[in-house]
């Protein structure tokens, strides 16, 4: 998929649920989760971390190793907020999954609880 402007800054390219669970499935993709504590303690996708756009810090970002990273969140918003600050850091990040959390449940994809 193409990058286009990103509504928040810097680029964006929008990865589907489907895009987004083979990666998981195959090892190559780290799926951060930018929803707040509250949000990842009720659900998440399985494998996800969690990083909390609240508190977000581009320098603290878990290094991904030879995986892509990938932010994710409720809709698809804040995981763009994501990248565009991650951009803004000076970071390459520009992956997120389009329609987050929800289009994953709605793909009828497995969520976990802890």
């Amino acid at each position: 998929m193409a990058q286009e402007a990103n509504p928040f800054g810097g680029s964006i390219e929008h990865l589907s649920v489907e895009e987004v669970k083979a990666g998981l499935e195959a090892g190559t993709i780290l799926l951060v989760d930018v929803r707040e504590p509250n949000e990842t303690d009720a659900e998440s996708i399985p494998g996800a971390v969690a990083f909390p756009l609240s508190t977000f810090d581009a320098a603290a970002l878990p290094d991904p190793g030879d995986k892509t990273l990938v932010f994710s969140c409720r809709s698809g918003q804040r995981s763009q907020k994501a990248s565009a600050a991650a951009q803004a850091a000076g970071l390459d990040l520009h992956r997120h999954m389009a329609g987050g959390i929800l289009a994953w449940k709605a793909a009828g994809f497995p969520t976990e609880t802890p």
